[in-house]
């Protein structure tokens, strides 16, 4: 059997214009000197971008062909140089989707500018340029791309539907007079702060946020959803709510999935979950066709 190719790591940061607070982000490819389509992947709530099996996905995407880039947003708790997990609770509630938004867009520019990453650009075919997200991260690629025609075709998987989850009554009133809610982990058990900040950005954005609207008007790109159904914590219905908005995106119901499609955090096995990599190949086909 021939060996798959080795692929190169390379770490970096950016800082955006929209805040201080620095990001780290990494770039996975087999170093060729020739042009290769580029994935930028976004993690979702309570994840970051070494979460799990997500290294093995950016190992897969390299041999097959692309440079894959992983962010963490830069309020999702990680710490630059800290333990790699959700430590900085403050800024975890500090964080809204516009400035999700906004440090994808800071991710972009970089790319596209010779020498603000560690990519080089030979490597790079920036005229291919595609974004995957899981879970919130898939919500936010479908509004990113709605808005930048940089971006050439995405993927969603297991994605939220709608910014807002429908919030009872009762607990808006509760949160706007306390100023904060808490959530749990449910894997590390951290109480994790959410300030009504969020709120009052979706309030302010709501036509930029608003996932349903921008499918049905805004966004030209090819889509790929994928879902599994029996996603535990965003049921497989919604995803056709998705599909009625864009009639032309392509959707995958894979029987027996759930959220994470058979990945856990931490990961300790060598290859990817079977249903991770059951996505990870139809998602690869479809950049390579579109």
């Amino acid at each position: 059997m021939p060996v798959p190719p080795a692929s190169t790591r390379l770490d970096f940061q950016l800082t955006p214009s929209h805040h201080a607070r620095a990001f780290a982000a990494d770039a996975r490819f087999v170093p060729d000197g020739r042009p290769k389509p580029v994935v930028v992947f976004v993690h979702g709530f309570k994840g970051f971008k070494d979460w799990g099996h997500f290294n093995l996905l950016a190992d897969f995407f390299a041999r097959r062909g692309f440079v894959f880039v992983k962010l963490n947003l830069s309020h999702n708790g990680v710490v630059i140089g800290g333990t790699g997990d959700l430590e900085d609770l403050d800024a975890f509630g500090r964080n809204n989707f516009s400035i999700e938004l906004d440090d994808i867009g800071c991710l972009l520019d970089a790319l596209q500018r010779p020498g603000q990453t560690p990519v080089p650009a030979a490597e790079m075919d920036l005229g291919r340029l595609f974004l995957v997200g899981h879970s919130r991260g898939g919500g936010l690629v479908m509004l990113k791309a709605a808005e930048d025609a940089r971006v050439r075709a995405v993927a969603a998987w297991a994605p939220i539907t709608d910014v807002n989850p429908g919030w009872p009554e009762a607990m808006m009133q509760h949160w706007q007079q306390s100023g904060v809610v808490h959530i749990e982990n449910a894997r590390t058990k951290q109480q994790l702060p959410l300030y009504f900040q969020i709120v009052e950005d979706y309030h302010r954005n709501r036509r930029r946020l608003d996932i349903q609207h921008n499918l049905r008007l805004r966004l030209r790109q090819p889509l790929l959803l994928i879902h599994g159904d029996q996603d535990e914590t965003l049921a497989v219905e919604k995803v056709h709510l998705l599909q009625q908005a864009k009639p032309d995106a392509e959707l995958v119901i894979l029987p027996g999935a759930g959220h994470m499609f058979g990945g856990a955090h931490p990961w300790a096995e060598t290859a990817l979950p079977p249903l991770a990599q059951d996505v990870a190949e139809r998602t690869a086909a479809f950049f390579e066709r579109v």
